[in-house]
């Protein structure tokens, strides 16, 4: 760190490449996160099928983006809870158990929006 002028933040190109390799790391470790990248593209393949509109798609593209956004942000704060808590803590649990919520919310409230979405266009 320079002093007096704070933390040093890495290039965009770096940033960019951390980036990738996080998600790397968790489609490497992490189930969930595969089983929601398989639902999220047959979610997209019901939408060419389909024939959505624009916003339709990008209704579904925001849902399937948040679900595994989600999921990566309770893949961090899992690995960051077993970091400064290996042996069992019943805070660590409710962390982890918090952060899971979060993702099973944002599923439920994408499939609802999917349904709503696939059934009217079925209907017009």
């Amino acid at each position: 760190m320079i002093p007096g002028k704070g933390p040093r933040h890495p290039t965009l190109r770096k940033a960019f490449h951390y980036a990738r390799h996080g998600l790397r790391s968790a489609f490497e470790t992490e189930r969930n996160i595969k089983i929601i990248t398989a639902i999220g593209v047959l979610a997209i393949i019901a939408s060419l099928i389909i024939g959505l509109d624009l916003i339709e798609w990008a209704i579904v593209l925001l849902c399937c983006g948040a679900v595994v956004a989600a999921e990566l942000l309770n893949t961090a704060v899992e690995t960051v809870v077993d970091l400064v808590s290996p042996e069992f803590h019943p805070l660590a649990g409710k962390a982890k158990d918090i952060a899971a919520a979060a993702v099973w919310i944002i599923s439920l409230c994408s499939a609802a929006a999917g349904l709503c979405i696939y059934i009217n266009a079925l209907l017009d």
